[in-house]
């Protein structure tokens, strides 16, 4: 039987060397995401918004063509990282 993740972990490497993970509690909240903000935007030095999961007063912001590469990691609530 597959397992179901629980969130997703993605992880934004930017041209500086910098790497930032930010959670989204389902692919499709990513992808939504993804498709309405960062690819519209790309090429663009404006910066964008990434949601922050679960931090009460924090965000951040990125310029979308410093961006590199994106990881996205399924993350199981039976993870053993999630416990450490």
């Amino acid at each position: 039987m597959p397992r179901t993740p629980s969130e997703y972990a993605v992880h934004l490497m930017l041209e500086s060397g910098h790497r930032e993970e930010v959670r989204f509690p389902t692919i499709q909240d990513f992808q939504k995401w993804y498709s309405g903000e960062l690819v519209p935007k790309s090429g663009s030095s404006d910066f964008i918004s990434v949601p922050i999961k679960n931090i009460q007063g924090e965000y951040m912001v990125v310029r979308p063509s410093r961006i590199v590469a994106i990881r996205v990691e399924p993350v199981f609530s039976s993870s053993v990282e999630r416990f450490n």
